[in-house]
């Protein structure tokens, strides 16, 4: 079986969490600050905060930049349900623009649409590995004075005008194991504002940084050193597999270039996409992902049913038509890319979807 996404660990990893389990301090200690600081480094911040999940970042960002009940975030409908969770866990509004067709990002015409007196802030998702349009996003924020929280949770190391995502506003990153990079379980805020990152730090730990003095309300949200071990040995080969990811994802465009009823991934001018999917959009979409599972080739739909229209949010009162994301769900279909595929699996993908469609 060739699956969709699989973890790419070796002995590295391995040493390091020994290392750590080694020493006694396996909750957050020494690992986990120079974890952020090498994030921070990589990803071009003054200061990065990590915690436990990417779902973890994307809440305390949220909270740390004061966002709560009254107020309204733009974000995308086409996303994991984190991304419109975690304004929801503040108590602020989640306010859905509907995506660009050939990105499956945010499309900042509809965001500009979205923008009341309630807006705060504008939560852009940088969607498959490919970065949102943060030119027009960062512009329409200025003339607005609204908040920028990146979901770069897909996006390791995507750059957008020659500068990484997470990086234009405050970033949020996960890593989970199916990411171009992983701690096992783990996410990292990213910021250039000292007064977020100190807040961030106190959210996830009691709101405390103080042991004992707790001045707000706050969580348990703390990455483990073992975690940011494994983390460290990963941010450091980063590099190396988006490298493959990209060299994979050209070969699967070159393969599946000109078959009617397929249409690969763009990447867009001034954008490095990092290929955390590699998403097609499909005629016959369950037809094509139910024959390539008869040939073991796993694929994946990211995602099948958008967030307003999913049952806790139609019980919130959404399920307005967003067309253009109503529409991918019901076309994309993520192919293998990630770094463990051989140039034998690459060509077993495009044969075998050259098969399904020649079969009409």
């Amino acid at each position: 079986m060739i699956p969709i996404a699989k973890p790419t660990l070796g002995k590295e990893e391995i040493d390091a969490v020994t290392e750590v389990l080694s020493s006694g301090m396996i909750a957050q200690g020494p690992k986990v600050e120079e974890f952020e600081l090498a994030f921070s480094e990589y990803t071009g911040c003054e200061y990065a905060a990590a915690v436990n999940s990417g779902t973890a970042a994307l809440h305390i960002a949220l909270l740390a930049h004061g966002i709560g009940k009254g107020d309204e975030v733009i974000t995308s409908p086409f996303s994991f349900i984190a991304t419109a969770n975690s304004i929801l866990y503040t108590g602020a509004k989640p306010v859905f623009a509907d995506i660009e067709s050939d990105t499956y990002n945010i499309d900042p015409e509809r965001i500009q649409e979205k923008i009341t007196p309630k807006t705060r802030a504008i939560m852009p998702v940088h969607l498959y590995g490919h970065p949102a349009d943060m030119k027009a996003i960062m512009e329409i924020a200025d003339d607005s004075k609204l908040i920028v929280i990146e979901d770069a949770c897909q996006s390791h190391g995507a750059e957008c005008l020659a500068k990484k995502v997470g990086s234009f506003g405050t970033g949020t990153f996960s890593f989970y194991p199916t990411k171009n990079m992983t701690t096992s379980e783990g996410g990292m805020l990213t910021t250039n504002e000292k007064e977020i990152t100190e807040k961030a730090k106190m959210i996830r730990a009691h709101g405390s940084k103080i042991r004992y003095l707790h001045e707000m309300l706050g969580f348990n949200l703390r990455m483990t050193d073992i975690a940011a071990a494994i983390g460290i040995v990963q941010l450091g080969k980063l590099d190396g597999f988006t490298a493959t990811r990209q060299k994979n994802a050209e070969i699967l465009s070159a393969g599946l270039k000109g078959i009617p009823g397929v249409v690969p991934p763009v990447t867009k001018a001034d954008c490095t996409h990092v290929f955390h999917q590699y998403t097609i959009r499909a005629e016959k979409r369950d037809q094509l992902a139910a024959f390539l599972k008869e040939k073991e080739i796993g694929t994946g739909v990211h995602y099948p049913i958008p967030i307003h229209k999913q049952p806790v949010y139609i019980e919130l009162g959404y399920g307005d038509s967003l067309p253009a994301s109503e529409k991918a769900a019901k076309e994309v279909l993520s192919l293998p890319v990630h770094p463990a595929l051989s140039r034998t699996d690459l060509q077993e993908i495009v044969e075998a979807t050259k098969e399904f469609y020649a079969k009409d």
